[in-house]
């Protein structure tokens, strides 16, 4: 394990989300601080504010991609298809490891609801799904950047 991913599953099991989990231990090193990367990141929990939409680590992903390739101002087309691709890029591989982006596909319940989150908490899905899934989102960026 690279130790980004291990100081992103330090965070994930710390209690911060997965999107702050990987975007945290990139975030410097791409001109954006830690507490702002955190604040940035919040909402994407949980599948989009626990709405089990895209996962949380797959967009805290897409954030770092933004912040190492975007670098218009204002942005040419090239800039946006060079993001676009990474991002595409990005899911291809993590759906040939996960089958899914979504984040009710990746666990199996439904957390935007009291009894989906006491289910997922239950079965153990953040231990068993999410902490690998936030290793294996590290694990693309770092073999992208």
């Amino acid at each position: 394990m690279s130790q980004k991913s291990n100081e992103a599953l330090e965070r994930f099991k710390g209690g911060y989300f997965c999107s702050q989990a990987v975007l945290s231990v990139f975030c410097e090193e791409m001109g954006m601080d830690h507490t702002t990367a955190l604040k940035v990141a919040s909402g994407f929990g949980g599948g989009m504010g626990r709405m089990g939409e895209v996962c949380g680590a797959v967009t805290g992903a897409y954030i770092a991609l933004g912040l190492h390739d975007w670098k218009a101002d204002p942005p040419t087309q090239d800039e946006k298809n060079k993001v676009s691709e990474r991002v595409r890029a990005f899911t291809q591989e993590f759906k040939k490891r996960h089958g899914s982006i979504v984040c009710r596909d990746l666990i199996g319940c439904d957390l935007g609801t009291p009894q989906g989150y006491k289910e997922a908490t239950d079965k153990g899905v953040f231990v068993s799904i999410c902490r690998p899934v936030v290793e294996d989102a590290v694990k693309i960026l770092e073999g992208m950047l």
